[in-house]
């Protein structure tokens, strides 16, 4: 690879680049597996001339009943759906429950990335905030990468730059994440702070990612999680009962 063309490929000209060339550079620069899902991403964006673009397809924001049925099968686990541009579309009542004051059913759908970056509460819900802020931009990256002719998703991402420093800076250092797996710390208003594990499943055929909830079986967070559990169906039953001087069915 002569220098001329290395130079063109860091100026971000990546049009007409062979398959065997970015491999061969993904592991001369030690690539991530998200780093060179990225790259390839920008290679295969830029090899497509602007006239042939696809426009964006609509963003996911409705969720099968069959998926809505899995979501609310998982009584045990919390877990929510979200599409590609990190809007939250449904959660099951036991991730309502543990993000209690971030989150209910009203406020469907709702955006995961203008949670944390421009809501305060968000560094007070994620207890390693920092850590959740650089996953978030990272992920916004790689997606940006996949679908560039998303203009919903570019301007939320316009929006989060000029409204969050933070944010700017950090899309400055073109960090790409994978979201796959995490620890994540939050802090609950009824258990206080609770440690799980997020783990994403990707519905590809519908666009859409789960994001479910795990805690270590006999650690502090199941017993927190239980008791959650326990007072998340004690105020749904409460919710539904007839106010007195109602008829009851």
């Amino acid at each position: 690879m002569s220098f001329d063309y290395y130079a063109r490929l860091e100026r971000g000209d990546l049009s007409g680049v062979s398959d065997a060339v970015l491999e061969a550079l993904a592991r001369a620069l030690r690539l991530d597996e998200a780093e060179r899902q990225h790259l390839f991403d920008l290679a295969k964006a830029a090899s497509v001339p602007a006239s042939r673009l696809r426009p964006a397809k609509p963003p996911v924001t409705r969720v099968r009943p069959a998926v809505l049925s899995i979501l609310e099968g998982m009584t045990c686990t919390p877990a929510y759906v979200r599409n590609a541009r990190m809007d939250l579309l449904a959660a099951n009542n036991l991730c309502l429950a543990l993000y209690d004051g971030v989150l209910t059913r009203d406020l469907l759908p709702f955006n995961l990335a203008r949670f944390v970056f421009l809501d305060p509460y968000a560094e007070v819900f994620f207890v390693d905030w920092d850590t959740i802020a650089q996953d978030t931009v990272g992920s916004l990256r790689n997606q940006a990468g996949r679908d560039p002719s998303d203009r919903g998703l570019r301007y939320l991402i316009g929006e989060l730059v000029t409204r969050n420093d933070g944010f700017a800076a950090s899309w400055a250092r073109q960090d790409v994440r994978l979201h796959r797996t995490s620890r994540k710390r939050l802090g609950n208003r009824v258990v206080g702070e609770i440690e799980l594990t997020g783990d994403a499943l990707e519905l590809a055929g519908d666009g859409l990612t789960i994001i479910a909830y795990s805690v270590e079986p006999g650690s502090q967070a199941e017993d927190q999680l239980k008791l959650l559990a326990a007072w998340s169906a004690t105020a749904e039953t409460s919710n539904t009962e007839p106010a007195a001087g109602e008829p009851q069915a």
